[in-house]
C-alpha cells in the first residue's frame, strides 16, 4: 500500500512539473514573439558584448573619481549587493567585484545592473558565469542613478582616485 501511495505521489509531482515547464515554454515563446529585436545575417539576435542589452549606449566617465557618487554607490552596495558580492576577486554567491570597472565598459555594467535578465539571456560571458555561480543575479529594481553610483563605487574599489 505504501509503495502504491509513493508511486502515485511521484507521478503527480512529475506531471505537475511537466505542465509548468510546458506552460513556461509557451509563455516565453509568446513573449519572445512580442519583442522586436534586430538580427544578424545568421538570424540570431544582435547583441553588443561591449555595451550589453539595455538603454545605456555611451556613458562618459570623468578621469577622476566622483567621491559623492562613490559614497552613495557604497551605501547601495551594502544594502543590495554585499550579500552576494565581495569587493575582492573572491566569489561569494556571485563573482567578486575586484577589477570589474577595468574589465567592462560602464554602459555594460549599468545595463547589467538595471537589466540583468535580458543580459544573462544574451551575453555568453554571463551565461558562462551562471554555470559557475549557479544563481541568476536577481533584478534589484535599481534606477539609472543608482547604477551610475554603483559604477563609481566600483571604480573606487578598483583604485581610481
Amino acid at each position: 500500500m505504501k509503495k502504491l501511495l509513493t508511486t502515485c505521489i511521484i507521478a503527480i509531482i512529475l506531471y505537475a512539473c511537466g505542465n509548468q515547464s510546458e506552460t513556461k515554454d509557451s509563455t516565453n515563446a509568446s513573449d519572445e514573439s512580442k519583442e522586436t529585436t534586430e538580427t544578424t545575417e545568421s538570424g540570431n539576435p544582435s547583441y553588443d558584448p561591449k555595451r550589453g542589452e539595455g538603454k545605456f549606449e555611451n556613458v562618459e566617465l570623468p578621469a577622476s573619481l566622483d567621491v559623492t557618487m562613490a559614497q552613495s554607490g557604497k551605501q547601495i552596495y551594502e544594502v543590495k549587493c554585499a550579500s552576494c558580492h565581495k569587493l575582492t576577486d573572491e566569489r561569494l554567491v556571485g563573482p567578486g567585484w575586484k577589477g570589474v570597472s577595468n574589465k567592462h565598459k560602464p554602459e555594460w555594467i549599468m545595463n547589467f545592473i538595471t537589466n540583468p535578465d535580458a543580459m544573462i539571456d544574451k551575453d555568453p560571458e554571463l551565461q558562462a558565469q551562471l554555470e559557475i555561480c549557479l544563481v541568476r543575479m536577481p533584478n534589484q529594481s535599481l534606477g539609472d542613478d543608482d547604477a551610475r553610483h554603483l559604477v563609481e563605487f566600483m571604480r573606487q574599489n578598483d583604485g581610481v582616485k
